[in-house]
């Protein structure tokens, strides 16, 4: 059993590094959604994906966070898919992760002595994902495909390296 005590610090801990999180996230965005509105979230989650501890950043994304990375880790577990230190997977499949296509999720595993013990994760609202209109969301659209590209859960970073391929992809449909 552990103490109180322990446990308080442990969540305080957790809790600060998703508001470090947060913070780098900001420090380092072009966009305004996110360096000025602050339309983001951060959160870490455990080796199952089950919300550990979370930033207190957009109320929309707080519901959602916990519910989305669980089925995005199921959904590449299904697949058989394995994550390495230095894998990052990208992914705004409104299906599979809960809001609109321009929230996008990037999820880092954490590992120690050779096993996933925890996943790091944001979700940050972006300008434009390629939709009908500037901004990708359009009253007028009468499917998801008209409101931009969708992404499902793909490596966009493999061993620390960007893959190029999947960004020029990506890039081409925005």
């Amino acid at each position: 059993m552990v103490d109180p005590i322990t446990v308080e610090v442990v969540r305080c801990c957790l809790e600060y590094t998703a508001e470090e999180m947060g913070i780098a996230l900001r420090n380092a965005a072009y966009s305004p959604n996110i360096k000025e509105r602050m339309d983001h979230s951060c959160a870490i989650f455990d080796a199952e994906g089950r919300l550990l501890a979370q930033a207190e950043h957009i109320p929309v994304h707080l519901g959602s966070m916990a519910w989305a990375i669980k089925k995005i880790l199921e959904h590449l577990r299904s697949r058989g898919a394995e994550l390495q230190p230095n894998d990052v997977i990208a992914v705004n499949d409104p299906f599979l992760a809960g809001t609109h296509l321009n929230d996008i999720i990037m999820i880092k595993p954490v590992f120690n002595e050779g096993n996933v013990v925890a996943y790091v994760a944001n979700r940050a609202h972006h300008v434009d994902v390629g939709g009908m209109v500037p901004g990708s969301i359009s009253a007028h659209a009468v499917e998801v495909h008209q409101e931009g590209i969708i992404i499902p859960p793909i490596k966009i970073v493999e061993d620390g390296v960007f893959k190029d391929d999947v960004l020029r992809m990506w890039l081409r449909n925005v």
